[in-house]
């Protein structure tokens, strides 16, 4: 109950207590005190009956002080400024002012009232040092002004806990204001407490109040705003199908909240869309996920993010979010379309700068990757919108800069930077605060966002109190910048974070809606970037051990990126092979730069989450292709032929694939040469290769697919297994054995015979030395030489049921011969032995 008149003398006082001037109570009330205490505690009996508290707690009760607030014994009041009205004052109007009165201390607040300040000097406060100085304070000072005699509020009593609200409209004459400018406005509450009976300031609130009384001359500022829709990624890698359709699959159905009406990216679009001059900056990996969302799609059971398992009907459910994403899409177009707006689009899926310029920028084809995305983000965005776009901006995380990030976004062709103030602060000597755009070396520009500005809408806005404070203080800022040097017009950057909220953007919105035409004129971040720069600013870009450490301890660390990287070589790999690599390409290539996302700063578990899937969903992928597990393969004989499967889980056909067989023993087991393959569709493809045994026993074996072509590579993990050798010992070792026999045999004779001869010739040199010539002559006699495909003396014979020169195909399966073979050839099995039903497009990731 706001009765401003009536209980305007009815302020308590000890008569004889001196007053303290730092509390700012006016001197010449001291005298009326004495008789008005009878009259203030009957006043504040009557309001505990006419006016009961407004959102009243219990004694007691947990009260949380604002934020700037200092609760002692001394000042236990907590005071908030709600709400102004105007937030501008004019000549001869009135500012109503609502808040509240929070007795935050530990004894009952008695005969108090709340009541305005008038501000200590009739003169603005021009610099924006003489404003951080009033929102640095936290007690109540004579800095402050002195207590209007009216309109006060009569205070009923307040126990621990207990709040009260509070109306008060002043006359904007009755401040003294003398020129246009930022005053500051502090209403506080005065009385005493049960503990101590002393009359004095209990709490104070402050904010600022412009006074706006006509058109002075000074150039209208001109200030451009970053207007942010990002979101963490959720679409997978993964796509599904049904209906002979491909579709997507995505993470979590956050989206399909976030764009119905309430959610932030909804809130965002309809407030952005009021505004002039607006600048989006768009990540387009959110524009594809929303167009996906527009058509039947799918979203991952919870807990099943990780597994890199294909989408299947047990692991997926149906997404919710179709009409609202349609919805969405449909307002965004008429918003960014607007006269006057523009569009800039980040490179796709918004990869972290920072953290590759600091931990990934020795990892290859990090700077394509960022090139790429940048392309892939502007014909996105294009294409979704039908807008022009900027795409050459980079915009690192928060917007802190040294010279690793610099140079990295340069690379990626990034010729405009979006920088935070705090990473290249102005000099001491500039008193003033300069345009946003520099140049900073290399052709590279930069355009800072004033740091102050910008940090308002980087809290919880979600109170209205918040929102007051917040809208007072950005009109004071731009109020005081404009009128710095009100002759030179500049331009200032306001650079909200990344995950702005509702509540902070129609703070925002509102606060620029309220300036716009008056001291500030809103514009396009092109028309800031292209002003002619100050020569006084601030133009070194600071070196990477002046990054802060806070945003350094976020990053995403070597080994993720490291991992990505890696998962890139093992894509191109896969693409090698598949006869409709598009199908794979797409979906992993922008997963994969979703896992360098900026927005994981705040979730880096569902980051790693996000990672891992991706990467399991991979190796699952390139192990659908892939030699079966086998122990033990039997080779009954000295030569035969080995038979090894290949089998392709895809859904479509693999190419430009061959398998080499390695004997880890060669001089006991040697194979074929490797023997190129296709493989058809959920089919299996059995090559035979041809063996030759030299001993009995085990010999390990390696089965490796390589792809074929001259840059080679091994595909998948390889296939180890034995090859047992058996019935080498009744044939090739009797070959071996006797040939070694008549070897030595013919060695020993050769000796003999020289000795006998004494070094001469023998007359008949194929007449053995000593030797009686044998019936039908020397050739009669010569032994006929061993034929090394029969067995010598002793050995089995030719019709020997164990054939040395035979194939025994081992009994049963595990890796078995089907059957002889002439050499290598590869035969197709039937599908899935598993029994799985495969569809189009659902190859373990789909499409």
């Amino acid at each position: 109950m706001s009765e401003p008149d009536r209980h305007s003398g009815l302020e308590a006082h000890q008569p004889g207590r001196a007053e303290r001037p730092s509390d700012g109570r006016h001197p010449a009330r001291r005298a009326r005190r004495a008789g008005q205490r009878l009259a203030a505690a009957c006043a504040a009996a009557l309001t505990l009956f006419t006016a009961a508290p407004a959102g009243a707690l219990p004694a007691g009760g947990n009260v949380r002080p604002a934020a700037d607030a200092t609760v002692t014994a001394e000042y236990p009041v907590v005071m908030t400024i709600d709400a102004l009205s105007p937030q501008v004052a004019a000549p001869n109007g009135t500012v109503t002012i609502t808040g509240h009165v929070t007795n935050a201390g530990k004894s009952a607040i008695k005969g108090a009232h709340a009541a305005v300040r008038k501000p200590v000097s009739n003169k603005p406060l021009d610099r924006r040092s003489d404003l951080a100085g009033v929102a640095g304070r936290s007690t109540p000072s004579d800095r402050d002004g002195i207590e209007l005699d009216s309109p006060q509020y009569a205070l009923p009593e307040l126990n621990p806990g207990q709040s009260q609200s509070y109306t008060l409209s002043v006359a904007v004459g009755d401040f003294g204001f003398t020129a246009s400018g930022a005053y500051e406005l502090a209403v506080d509450a005065w009385g005493s407490t049960a503990d101590n009976s002393r009359d004095r300031a209990l709490g104070i609130a402050r904010t600022f109040l412009p006074y706006n009384a006509g058109d002075n001359g000074a150039q209208q500022t001109k200030v451009a705003t970053i207007w942010p829709l990002v979101h963490g990624p959720v679409m997978a890698a993964q796509t599904a199908a049904a209906d002979d359709q491909t579709i997507s699959v995505l993470r979590d159905d956050s989206l399909a909240t976030e764009f119905a009406p309430g959610g932030r990216l909804y809130e965002l679009v309809d407030t952005g869309a009021k505004l002039n001059g607006l600048t989006w900056v768009i990540d387009p990996d959110l524009l594809d996920t929303a167009l996906a969302m527009t058509r039947p799609y799918k979203v991952q059971k919870p807990g099943t993010e990780a597994s890199g398992k294909s989408a299947k009907d047990d692991n997926t459910v149906p997404g919710t979010g179709g009409a609202a994403a349609t919805a969405w899409l449909d307002k965004l177009r008429t918003a960014v379309a607007k006269q006057g707006a523009q569009v800039v689009a980040l490179p796709y899926a918004d990869p972290d700068l920072a953290s590759i310029a600091h931990n990934g920028s020795d990892l290859t084809g990090m700077t394509t990757a960022l090139s790429k995305a940048a392309t892939a983000g502007r014909l996105t965005v294009e294409g979704r919108l039908a807008v022009d776009t900027r795409s050459d901006v980079a915009w690192p995380y928060r917007g802190y800069l040294d010279q690793q990030i610099a140079a990295l976004a340069q690379q990626a062709g990034s010729g405009l930077v979006l920088v935070n103030g705090e990473s290249m602060p102005e000099p001491d000597a500039l008193n003033y605060t300069p345009t946003a755009v520099r140049q900073i070396g290399n052709g590279q520009n930069a355009v800072v966002a004033d740091p102050t500005v910008s940090a308002l809408f980087d809290r919880d806005l979600s109170g209205q109190q918040a929102q007051t404070e917040t809208t007072q203080r950005f009109l004071a800022e731009t109020f005081a910048i404009t009128h710095e040097q009100p002759q030179n017009q500049r331009g200032l950057l306001v650079m909200p974070p990344r995950e702005l909220s509702a509540a902070a953007a129609k703070t925002l919105a509102n606060a620029l809606q309220t300036a716009d035409g008056k001291w500030i004129s809103s514009v396009k971040l092109d028309t800031v970037a292209q002003s002619a720069p100050d020569p006084k600013a601030n133009t070194g870009v600071p070196a990477p051990t002046d990054y802060p450490p806070q945003a350094r301890s976020s990053e995403l660390p070597a080994d993720d990126l490291s991992g990505t990287d890696g998962i890139q070589n093992d894509l191109d790999t896969l693409m090698r092979v598949l006869t409709l690599p598009q199908r794979v390409r797409g979906p992993f290539s922008a997963a994969m730069v979703r896992s360098l996302s900026t927005e994981w700063r705040g979730e880096p578990a569902a980051g790693s989450t996000y990672r891992a899937g991706v990467k399991g969903y991979l190796n699952e992928l390139t192990n659908a292709v892939q030699v079966p597990h086998k122990n033990v393969v039997t080779l009954a004989g000295n030569t035969g032929v080995l038979q090894v499967s290949v089998r392709n889980d895809l859904t479509q056909p693999v190419t430009n694939l061959k398998l080499v067989l390695t004997s880890a023993q060669p001089n006991r087991l040697r194979v074929g040469k490797e023997a190129e393959l296709v493989l058809p569709a959920s089919q299996s493809v059995t090559l035979r290769f041809n063996a030759e045994a030299r001993n009995n026993g085990p010999v390990a074996m390696t089965a490796q697919l390589w792809t074929t072509g001259p840059d080679s590579r091994p595909y998948g993990e390889p296939q180890r297994f034995l090859v047992n050798v058996t019935s080498v010992t009744n044939g090739v070792l009797y070959v071996f054995a006797g040939a070694g026999v008549l070897l030595l045999l013919a060695a020993l004779r050769f000796v003999r015979q020289r000795r006998r001869r004494g070094g001469q010739p023998h007359e008949d040199g194929d007449q053995p030395i000593g030797d009686a010539p044998a019936a039908g002559g020397a050739a009669a006699a010569e032994p006929a030489p061993a034929d090394p495909d029969q067995p010598p003396t002793g050995g089995p014979a030719a019709d020997s049921p164990e054939d040395p020169a035979g194939v025994r195909a081992p009994a049963g399966t595990g890796g078995t011969a089907d059957g002889p073979g002439d050499g290598p050839a590869q035969t197709p099995r039937d599908s899935s032995p598993d029994g799985r039903d495969r569809t189009a497009g659902d190859e373990k990731v789909g499409p």
